[in-house]
């Protein structure tokens, strides 16, 4: 017996539930099914988003289902991180303000630059019923007992009933088990030193460390002697909390997981005391929770999503922002496969050049967030070495301000960004670990001028709408800028030396061409800065400083605004004290 589908996908978690959505929404005519193994609702761990999951979710047309669930909303998180004592708290929404508005409210205005704190065995179900709702066959309780293939083409999936599923293409989206990866014969490697091990529970009645506006707070992170915490409020009464450990201490210890998670737990002076009512659902869980990087996502006619095809650690809150985003992105590799709007060669070859740089950008990124913790003082040797593979001779305590100059420029979404946070964020975490004010390349400087010397012509591409738009970039040592946007008002102004007044001049009169309305020149001048910045420190932009004359001034954005001494916790001044 078999049947013949357009698309399989293997996994019924965000991933496949966002991937099935986004096919039918765009091509309602394709034929998809999803083959989950579990019956929903289940529980699973990863339960802290990032803002970019809302836009996703919008997308998709469940934006409201998932707010009617009465998640709270994540503003931010609060962190003891490295050597301080200290609370400090690191903002999603400006100082962390978050307006009082009834619930549930519509994706717009604050909601847009906030996330979701989910109860994942809700959230989960909320995904797959979505997708069954826009035409996608939902098996549950269907697993796969066999690839069928030859050579890097999957013929079909044999499954635990005797049934045979013939698809066009498959999408793995099976977690860690990465059943079509583990199959093809695709390596997993860990690019770090990083190998943590994760010990988790779930309590009724832990009390919320602050509640911001209505509904909202932020997740507690505590770096501990060994290890650190996470506490994610879930919803009004439920609340996870987790333990991670280096895996190489665990083993050391000679201790049950119970133990060590308990002394963690109810000796931590933040955590504690939000635990005076909390009871435990029995349900303590493990697992090994260490990144790693699939080494490709594509094959013949296969695609790897999720954590099938790759793994950042929890400290970023990146899993389900990475599994969302490389859903939508298989999802939209697939629907111009099959328009046959471009070669075949470079969709694959985009999308997995694509979602592995956005996977290791994560993966970098907790690394260097780890260098500026006491516990996991190795990594700073981490951090140098991938300095000196740059050709920067620097020692661990300033590789992050390396790290924090350069890379920022994504040619995908024509942003600067690096693993999701944006360049002036990212400095900002940057200042708050080393000290002092955010370093700004620009800063002084009173002429700039574009140079392209030494650039190849490649092809970028953005997504919208569920269609693929090919754009024009250049490429030079390893970076990639795209040649519309601001950064193509950038390259085609600054053709001939600009001082920063005529610059200023020029990018008013550019914001007024555009037609924006006059409630966007915050957030633009906030881009243009930005972009400055990243085009600057990525060697696009050659810039100096001329005496006398009217230089680029310090931009403004204070720390203070994303990073600051956390102020509205009763524990900390208990802890403190």
């Amino acid at each position: 017996m078999s049947q013949h589908f357009d698309v399989a996908i293997i996994g019924g978690g965000p991933a496949g539930s966002t991937c099935g959505t986004l096919l039918r929404k765009y091509n309602p005519n394709l034929n998809v099914v999803i083959l989950e193994r579990a019956k929903f609702p289940r529980d699973h761990v990863g339960e802290s988003q990032l803002p970019y999951v809302g836009t996703v979710l919008h997308e998709m047309g469940c934006w409201d289902k998932v707010e009617a669930c009465n998640f709270p909303i994540k503003v931010g998180a609060t962190y003891r991180w490295g050597q301080s004592e200290e609370l400090w708290d690191f903002e999603f929404i400006l100082n962390g303000v978050l307006r009082p508005e009834p619930r549930p409210a519509k994706f717009e205005g604050q909601r847009k630059e906030t996330a979701f704190q989910v109860d994942r065995a809700i959230y989960d179900q909320v995904l797959l019923e979505h997708a069954r709702t826009m035409g996608v066959d939902v098996r549950e309780q269907t697993g796969v007992r066999e690839v069928l293939k030859t050579g890097d083409r999957v013929d079909g999936l044999l499954m635990d009933s005797g049934e045979t599923i013939v698809a066009n293409h498959y999408v793995d989206c099976s977690g860690h088990s990465g059943i079509l990866r583990r199959a093809m014969g695709v390596e997993a490697n860990s690019p770090t030193t990083l190998q943590n091990i994760a010990i988790w529970d779930y309590y009724q009645n832990a009390d919320w460390a602050v509640e911001i506006g209505v509904g909202g707070t932020r997740v507690q992170v505590m770096s501990q002697g060994n290890g650190w915490l996470w506490f994610i409020p879930l919803g009004p009464t439920r609340t996870s909390i987790g333990l991670i450990l280096p895996a190489s201490y665990y083993k050391s210890t000679g201790k049950r997981p119970e133990e060590l998670f308990e002394a963690a737990v109810f000796n931590d002076p933040v955590i504690a005391p939000l635990m005076k009512n909390a009871v435990s659902e029995g349900s303590l869980q493990t697992t090994k929770d260490w990144s790693f990087l699939a080494e490709r996502l594509v094959g013949e006619n296969w695609f790897l999503a999720g954590e099938s095809a790759g793994f950042a650690d929890p400290i970023l809150a990146a899993g389900m922002s990475l599994a969302h985003a490389g859903a939508r992105d298989a999802a939209y590799t697939i629907l111009a496969l099959e328009r046959r709007d471009y070669e075949p060669e470079w969709l694959r070859y985009r999308y997995d050049e694509t979602h592995r740089r956005l996977i290791g950008q994560h993966i970098q990124f907790a690394d260097y967030w780890y260098t500026h913790n006491g516990v996991f003082t190795d990594l700073q040797e981490v951090t140098k070495e991938l300095a000196k593979d740059a050709g920067l001779q620097l020692d661990p305590k300033t590789a992050w301000r390396w790290f924090g100059t350069g890379g920022f420029i994504d040619h995908n979404n024509l942003g600067t960004r690096y693993g999701g946070y944006s360049l002036i964020a990212t400095k900002a975490i940057s200042a708050n670990f080393v000290g002092g004010k955010p370093h700004y390349e620009i800063v002084g400087k009173t002429h700039f001028v574009a140079n392209r010397e030494g650039a190849e012509k490649v092809w970028g591409a953005s997504l919208a709408n569920g269609k693929i738009d090919r754009h024009r970039c250049l490429a030079r040592n390893g970076k990639i800028l795209p040649t519309l946007g601001l950064c193509g008002w950038f390259l085609l102004t600054l053709k001939e030396p600009k001082s920063y007044l005529e610059l200023t001049d020029l990018a008013t009169q550019y914001f007024r061409d555009m037609r924006f309305a006059p409630d966007y020149m915050p957030k633009f001048k906030r881009d243009w800065y930005e972009m400055l910045e990243a085009m600057v420190s990525d060697g696009w932009i050659d810039a100096e400083t001329r005496p006398g004359e009217v230089c680029v001034p310090d931009p403004g954005f204070e720390v203070d605004t994303f990073i600051h001494e956390n102020r509205d916790q009763p524990a900390r001044e208990a802890m403190v004290g």
